[in-house]
């Protein structure tokens, strides 16, 4: 009866988490204020300030640990620099498709100049997959900010 109980209670807990949907992560939205794309556009262009683009997809799991960077302190100080947006490649892949420089992999993160122009030559140093950013390091991300900052607007 123990045995049974515990089966039980056990294939419960597991049904359970299988029924949740996936979990999209959490960008830190109290700390860092993501935009609309149009919105963003807007502002960038007023402002003068460049835009950090993040192209992700609420089921990946790479973009749930990439979530975890705009956690970081030190992220979260340099996105004040930035105009920041992220794209749901699932609801947004019209507008997404203008955002495959390399390919259509995600998550993947782009500058933009404050007109939308993104900035090709900031990305991560390889070959393939040059828009995905360390997905557990923010020195990736944040080299990437850096590098941002210093091209011309």
């Amino acid at each position: 009866m123990i045995r049974v109980a515990l089966f039980v209670l056990v294939f419960s807990a597991f049904a359970g988490k299988a029924a949740q949907p996936a979990r999209a992560g959490d960008w830190n939205s109290d700390a860092i204020q993501w935009r609309e794309y149009d919105e963003a556009l807007v502002e960038a262009k007023q402002s003068g300030k460049p835009m950090c683009v993040v192209v992700y997809t609420n089921w990946c799991v790479h973009c749930g640990n990439y979530s975890r960077v705009f956690h970081t302190p030190a992220v979260v100080e340099a996105s004040r620099q930035f105009v920041m947006v992220r794209l749901n490649e699932d609801f947004n892949s019209r507008l997404c498709q203008q955002f495959t420089l390399d390919g259509a992999y995600i998550p993947r993160t782009y500058f933009l100049r404050p007109d939308g122009t993104p900035m090709r030559s900031v990305h991560v140093p390889r070959t393939r997959y040059k828009y995905f950013y360390d997905e557990h390091d923010p020195a990736s991300l944040l080299a990437g900010m850096r590098a941002a900052r210093k091209l011309p607007r």
